[in-house]
């Protein structure tokens, strides 16, 4: 772009579009900071006949406090607890689905079979699906299988999601077939040219689908809902859209915990999720 004044007013433009992106995120931040009166001062309920909320967008605290946080950390057990059920559950699904995606798209992707495309066909028809397509199935295998109402009714089903095979699937088709070939003219059999050959050159790949399955499956709410009952064994997810209503303050604060571990593994793998998604020519 040659023209001095479109290139200025494509920067304005972009810099107005990520402001209003990231006003919702700085927001919760600056709310985390202030005190509980300071908050419901800004947020309170115009009477009880009438049900709009009186909102007003301080972007500055009068006092910045971190007693939420305290809150939050300290005096509310239960958060800590429901965090490490997040952290479990989506570390558990994200490794088993890399590992399984990644060989699943080896053979789809490298590999020559009878019946390899439509069976690959048939595989992302799941991936298509709405959740509430397949939801009484779900529902259905996980309690004869008596797993309900446990971790494993929320894992196991996410491990063999198509999505992560169809993702390192395109990228594994950018891998020209020359290096498997010279691999197999010097000995190396299919398991040794995986680990050796395929698997080094898909690590952006899988280095995006950690990523998109991380914000995922650290969001989801629908699946905790109606697989556990138990609320000891719910993700933190659930429980932030339940304390909305009873602390405001601790909300905020709980949101920006809730945020770190997403914001920290999103910038680690920056340059790797975007290699992943160009080569892959999946667009978000």
């Amino acid at each position: 772009m040659k023209n001095p004044l479109m290139l200025l007013l494509c920067t304005f433009l972009l810099i107005a579009i990520a402001a209003f992106l990231l006003a919702p995120v700085a927001l919760t931040v600056v709310n985390s900071l202030m005190t509980e009166r300071e908050i419901m001062a800004n947020y309170r309920m115009l009477g009880k006949s009438d049900s709009s909320l009186f909102v007003n967008m301080k972007w500055i605290p009068d006092w910045v406090s971190f007693q939420q946080y305290s809150n939050v950390l300290i005096e509310t057990s239960v958060f800590l607890r429901l965090y490490w059920n997040s952290v479990y559950m989506s570390a558990s699904i994200i490794v088993g689905q890399a590992a399984v995606s990644v060989l699943a798209a080896f053979a789809f992707g490298k590999l020559r079979f009878p019946g390899r495309d439509p069976l690959f066909f048939l595989y992302l028809i799941t991936m298509v699906m709405p959740f509430q397509v397949t939801l009484v199935p779900n529902y259905m295998m996980v309690d004869r299988l008596g797993l309900l109402n446990s971790y494993s009714s929320i894992i196991l089903p996410s491990v063999f999601g198509a999505f992560g095979v169809f993702l390192l699937r395109q990228f594994m088709l950018h891998i020209h077939s020359a290096y498997m070939e010279a691999a197999r003219m010097d000995g190396a059999g299919y398991f040794r040219i995986f680990l050796s050959v395929v698997l080094p050159m898909v690590k952006p790949g899988i280095a995006a689908l950690v990523v998109l399955l991380f914000a995922d499956y650290w969001n989801m709410v629908e699946q905790p809902l109606i697989f556990l009952e138990d609320p000891g064994l719910q993700p933190l997810s659930i429980f932030l859209s339940r304390i909305q209503e009873e602390a405001l303050g601790v909300s905020f604060a709980a949101s920006v915990v809730y945020m770190i571990p997403m914001v920290l593994l999103f910038l680690s793998a920056e340059p790797y999720f975007i290699q992943g998604v160009q080569l892959s020519g999946v667009k978000g």
